[in-house]
């Protein structure tokens, strides 16, 4: 996760390069190289110790060289000596969501404005109106700008602790002893934010595991530390439980502290009915005492006459009934997807060529992929014109006749306009095959005109998906509001799908807004967003959402064959198109 600490650190240098006046060509490059290390999923260390930074799209000599001091260090000097150069307070302030350097720089020289207390004390007094730009709804948003600030920090998002839970667990089971190990908790749920990370591991030496852990580099203090649990901090300020049981215990251990609490106490009132007692040990008879199950988690569950529930379920929001029933879903998998459909190329903001991501679609072995770079009205991602869209069509058609294995679908992200008109007139729209319609601007319209510009948008024939629904950005922009209820009932009556974006600072929808979408009837469909070829990876957000949601593979649209696919676009058009 080093990319993503140094991609934090280029951002917060490029902010402070701005606070500071400096150049706005050097403060742009930070940016993009920021941008590009938050998109880069593969082994900064490697490219480090090969000399082969550079190789990162936007990442030059001055910057490689400042990759390679982080990954040696842990830290690079001369950001050190940049943020001393500015108050401490107003680094804080800039990472409150809509603060900018230029808004963060005006409150300090005009209002003397450096912490985050003090900018909460003016904004909630009334007291930075009157200041250029600076209105009451301006101080609202402030506000609401430090509550999304502080509750980002209580919580990281799934993207983050996936793949440092996924480290750790690879760190354990290198431990001599230690023959199992797993992420619980929260993570192993697959919520969109989890605040503490839990891990398990068996083995018959629990000493051996608990010095190998709190000895480990990512251990910079330790909480607490006993025979078999163990508390840390990694050096971001991140707390790490882990237990250690024998194997005989695991899979109860397992279930114990995967939970949630709200599951595990439905199971405990359902053991005692049948005359016996869970625990993280294993399930015992109370009578006796006498264990009855625990080495593996499916055993815990079949002693409680129960089929094996996947952990995405395990929030006691019916699960448990459905499973006595013989009702639980058949979950999505992440082998079922055929495809993805929102991917962006270096024709707008995306930084690999149609050949490089095509490449990518073929190593994950899909069947088609819809490139869908941005439309006209988004210029700050270099949005297309009707004529470089008309270009890139004729480039994407002739690639995908060259290709094997693999089909190229033509597309767009279009903008949804603030009237729910598309950025395209729909004699450019009926060119493509995929049309992914998006909120890209008036984030802040009024639920009841939101909910009529999505709606409008969706009965235009050619939109095939709503892309990431919401708007959210977690930790940056809360979503925008919207009637689900409206929302979803008209992605069924029109024929549109409702799109689970697995970049992982959007998670959009949600779990519980796409659970609520398949019990109406809509269809949804699950895309990275991919800017790099990388980022075709991350669709294991995306389904660990859906599954949490209850969807299978039915409900998901890239589940059908491009042949399934195409005769549904077809369907909407030719029920919604007018007439000659």
């Amino acid at each position: 996760m080093k990319q993503q600490d140094i991609a934090a650190l280029f951002h917060r240098t490029a902010d402070l390069l701005e606070l500071k006046g400096d150049s706005v060509f050097r403060v742009r490059a930070y940016q993009r190289a920021a941008q590009n290390l938050e998109r880069f999923t593969g082994d900064l260390d490697a490219l480090a110790q090969q000399g082969a930074l550079r190789t990162i799209p936007g990442i030059g000599t001055e910057l490689a060289a400042k990759i390679a001091e982080y990954c040696a260090s842990g830290r690079i000097a001369a950001y050190e000596t940049l943020a001393r150069s500015v108050p401490s307070g107003l680094v804080e302030l800039l990472e409150v969501p809509g603060l900018g350097p230029k808004t963060v720089k005006l409150l300090h020289d005009r209002r003397r404005i450096d912490s985050l207390e003090a900018l909460e004390a003016a904004a909630r007094a009334g007291k930075l109106r009157g200041l250029p730009g600076v209105q009451a709804k301006k101080e609202h948003n402030i506000l609401r700008g430090i509550e999304i600030l502080r509750r980002g920090r209580e919580r990281m998002h799934l993207g983050v602790a996936l793949p440092l839970g996924q480290d750790l667990v690879r760190f354990l089971l290198k431990v001599p002893g230690v023959s199992r190990a797993s992420t619980a908790g929260s993570l192993r749920r697959m919520r969109e934010t989890v605040g503490d990370l839990d891990v398990l591991a068996a083995s018959q030496h629990p000493g051996r595991a608990m010095e190998a852990f709190t000895h480990a580099p990512f251990c910079a203090r330790i909480l607490g530390a006993g025979s078999t649990k163990a508390s840390i901090l990694t050096p971001d300020g991140l707390q790490v439980d882990l237990r250690v049981v024998t194997p005989e215990s695991y899979g109860a251990a397992l279930q114990y502290f995967t939970g949630s609490k709200e599951h595990n106490v439905h199971l405990r009132e359902l053991a005692v009915r049948r005359g016996l007692k869970v625990n993280e040990y294993g399930v015992f008879r109370t009578a006796t005492n006498r264990r009855v199950a625990g080495r593996e988690e499916a055993d815990v569950y079949r002693a409680l006459g129960l089929p094996w529930i996947p952990p995405e379920l395990r929030e006691d929001t019916g699960e448990i009934d459905a499973a006595l029933a013989g009702r639980l879903p058949k979950l999505l998998e992440a082998s079922q997807l055929r495809g993805d459909f929102h991917i962006h190329t270096n024709w707008t903001d995306g930084h690999h060529t149609l050949e490089e991501m095509a490449a990518a679609g073929v190593a994950k072995g899909y069947e088609y992929l819809a490139i869908c770079d941005h439309s006209r009205s988004l210029r700050v991602a270099n949005g297309m014109s009707v004529d470089r869209l008309r270009q890139q069509l004729r480039a994407v058609r002739a690639l995908s006749r060259r290709l094997r294995r693999l089909t190229l679908l033509t597309g767009a992200e279009v903008d949804i306009l603030a009237d729910g008109s598309l950025d395209y007139p729909d004699s450019v729209l009926r060119q493509l095959d995929v049309v992914v319609g998006s909120v890209h601007s008036h984030f802040r319209q009024d639920e009841s005109t939101m909910t009529r510009r999505l709606i409008r948008a969706m009965r235009n024939p050619y939109l095939t998906i709503v892309g990431h629904p919401t708007g959210r950005l977690m930790g940056q922009r809360d979503p925008y509001g919207v009637n689900f209820d409206a929302l979803f009932r008209a992605a069924k009556e029109t024929q549109t799908a409702l799109e689970i974006n697995a970049y992982p600072k959007r998670l959009d929808l949600g779990d519980g807004p796409a659970r609520q979408a398949k019990q109406l009837g809509a269809t949804l469909a699950i895309s990275t967003d991919s800017h790099s070829r990388d980022q075709l990876d991350q669709v294991v957000f995306g389904v660990g959402i859906a599954r949490r949601a209850w969807l299978e593979p039915a409900d998901v649209l890239n589940c059908r064959s491009r042949v399934q696919l195409l005769a549904w676009i077809a369907a909407k058009r030719q029920r919604l198109a007018p007439a000659g």
